[in-house]
């Protein structure tokens, strides 16, 4: 059963792994217009959502594998702090970038929604690079 654990959890740190290049596509909205625009947005759109399931099997198989291994409290606040942050701003992000197709179909600038994604999409880096970092290098 461990075994199985281990290999859905970094199936679905995979699934995450868009968070690490998701900043460089939000900007490469800027360079497009209308139509473009929009189809990326609607294409990061969806891989936000895949991400975001993939959330949530990390949640549950990041409960098992926590409750079998021997890790500090302190160790393992920090972690599910870190993974409520990505899971909340991440369905934060949604937002901007259904925003941004929005308001190329009104005929409005999605420059705002852009750097608001960008933002969001940054912040979710940093801390999806902290959580695989604590995940291989877990302290007592």
């Amino acid at each position: 059963m461990f075994n199985i654990m281990i290999w859905l959890h970094v199936i679905g740190a995979a699934g995450m792994g868009i968070y690490l290049i998701m900043p460089l596509l939000v900007g490469q909205a800027t360079k497009l217009t209308g139509a473009g625009q929009e189809g990326l947005a609607a294409g990061l759109s969806s891989a936000n959502r895949i991400a975001q399931y993939a959330l949530i099997v990390q949640l549950l198989t990041g409960g098992y594998l926590m409750s079998q291994g021997d890790y500090s409290t302190l160790w393992m606040i920090i972690i599910t702090l870190i993974f409520l942050a990505i899971g909340a701003l991440s369905g934060i992000m949604g937002k901007p970038l259904k925003g941004i197709g929005t308001s190329i179909r009104e005929g409005k600038s999605a420059t705002a929604h852009i750097a608001k994604a960008r933002v969001l999409s940054i912040i979710i880096l940093v801390l999806y690079a902290a959580i695989m970092y604590l995940m291989t290098n877990p302290f007592s």
